[in-house]
Order: structure tokens, then C-alpha cells, then sequence
């Protein structure tokens, strides 16, 4: 395994201790709090997870397996009240914890073994590794923002942030792709502060548009976890802005993300 790579699932497993951390401090009532995300409770962004930790293991242990069970079963993953959301709502939230925690200790073991040269099925294109578990820490992250939104616990950002601003930053293009829009050709950088106070500079490093501000919002912003509204990301260009508007790091087809004033109350002076 390339350093590269150990470094990305060191930070995957560092980024399921902290949710883990955050969901053994629930309540049995906190599992079926609503999140910002319409109709799903906690236990659903946990159940997400699990099952997707799932797929990712198996895709990096049979990807033949995997394959076929991704085509034989498309409704597991586009349908919104799909089989694996109905398995977390059947079990006690101790089950669903234990899911998780079982689907997420086999992802980081099938992680540990993978080849940094391979090339990893996905539900869209083949990944190498690296892209694939940077996904997989994105999901972890922002999911867990779903849940650490509505209860009272806290779990800080660290500069594990970097995977997702990267992966933020490459997908501008496909933020555009998703929704059958035309990329301008207009070149955009992107500078970040990270939580320890590191400067990162992403994107085109010599562009006039300019994206400025904390990786915090921007990695909410291309989660679609907050509303451009609600950050206090400097955007300089219309380029940029339109970009942020759009931004989608995840596949799949656009979400509706957050609306403005969600979460207006965390923006600083």
C-alpha cells in the first residue's frame, strides 16, 4: 500500500472513531430525531452508512460480487425508503449501531489489503483506492454532520477536512455533468484555512475567481450540507459563484441540498 493511501484510511478509520464516539453518547429516543434531510431520522443516516460500508468492502474483496449485486438490486440504493433503510427502522438502536460498527471494521480490513494501483467498481465509474476511500470518508463526515446537527453532542472538524475540500475541488466539473449543464471555461481557485489553521490551495492556483474562506464551509457547501447563504465563503467571480450554487462532490443525481437560513445562526461576524 502506497503512503498516499495508508494516510487515507488512517483518516477513514479516524473519521469512524469520531462518529462512533457521537453515536455512543445517543439516547434510544435520539436514534429517531428528524435531520435536516427530508424524512430520514438518525438511525437512517446510520443505516446509510452501514450499508454502504457494506458495498465498499465488497467491492474491494469481490468486485465481481459486487457488480452483480449492484445491478441485480438497484432499488437498495435509489429508491429513498429502499431495503436498507427498512432493516435500520426493524432494529433496536443498539442493532444498528452494531451494523455499522461490523460494516465499517470490515471496510477498513478490506482497505488495508487493496492494491494502490487497482481500479475499484463503483455505482458510476471504477475509482482507484484512494478516490474510492476518500468517498467513503466523505460520506462518513458528512452524514455524521446530519446527525451531530440535531443532537447535543459535538465533534470537531479536524484537518481530515482536506480529503473532501480535494474532492470538492476535482468535481467541479461534475457538478455541471449532474445536472446537464455546460462547465465554464473560466478557471477557479480555491483557498482554505484548515481547522488547525493550514493554508490550502486547490483548483487553479493562478485563476482571477476566487473561492476564500474556511474548509469547514466549503466542505459543507459541497456536501450540500449548508446553503451557500449560510457560510461566510468569499466568492469573487461569477464563475465561482455559480459553481458554488451547484457544487456536488458526491454522486449520483443533484440532491436539494440545504435552504438558505437553515443554518443561519452559524455564521460569524
Amino acid at each position: 500500500m502506497s503512503s498516499v493511501l495508508d494516510e487515507v484510511v488512517n483518516d477513514l478509520e479516524a473519521e469512524h472513531a469520531a462518529l462512533g464516539n457521537v453515536l455512543d453518547s445517543l439516547s434510544a429516543a435520539d436514534w429517531d430525531i428528524p435531520t435536516h434531510a427530508p424524512g430520514w431520522s438518525v438511525r437512517d443516516q446510520v443505516s446509510h452508512l452501514a450499508f454502504f460500508d457494506e458495498a465498499a468492502a465488497l467491492a474491494i474483496t469481490d468486485a465481481e460480487a459486487f457488480t452483480a449485486e449492484a445491478r441485480a438490486a438497484p432499488e437498495k440504493v435509489s429508491e429513498p425508503e429502499g431495503s436498507y433503510l427498512a432493516r435500520g427502522r426493524g432494529m433496536a438502536p443498539g442493532g444498528v449501531l452494531d451494523w455499522w460498527r461490523a460494516a465499517g471494521g470490515g471496510l477498513i480490513g478490506a482497505a488495508r489489503t487493496v492494491d494502490a494501483k487497482a481500479r475499484l467498481p463503483w455505482y458510476g465509474p471504477d475509482m482507484s483506492p484512494a478516490s474510492f476511500l476518500s468517498a467513503r470518508l466523505m460520506e462518513t463526515w458528512s452524514h455524521g454532520l446530519d446527525i451531530v446537527d440535531v443532537v447535543d453532542c459535538v465533534r470537531p472538524d479536524t484537518d481530515r477536512l482536506r480529503h473532501i475540500a480535494f474532492l470538492g475541488s476535482r468535481t467541479r466539473a461534475y457538478s455541471y455533468i449532474a445536472r446537464g449543464m455546460e462547465l465554464p471555461a473560466t478557471p477557479v481557485q480555491v483557498e482554505l484555512t484548515s481547522p488547525s489553521g493550514e493554508k490550502w490551495l486547490l483548483g487553479d492556483v493562478d485563476a482571477a475567481e476566487v473561492i476564500r474562506g474556511t474548509a469547514t464551509d466549503f466542505c459543507r457547501v459541497v456536501t450540500q450540507r449548508r446553503h451557500l447563504a449560510d457560510t461566510n465563503l468569499e466568492i469573487i467571480g461569477p464563475a465561482a459563484e455559480e459553481w458554488m450554487t451547484i457544487a456536488q462532490a458526491f454522486a449520483g443525481p443533484p440532491g436539494p441540498g440545504r435552504q438558505p437560513g437553515e443554518f443561519a445562526g452559524e455564521q460569524k461576524a
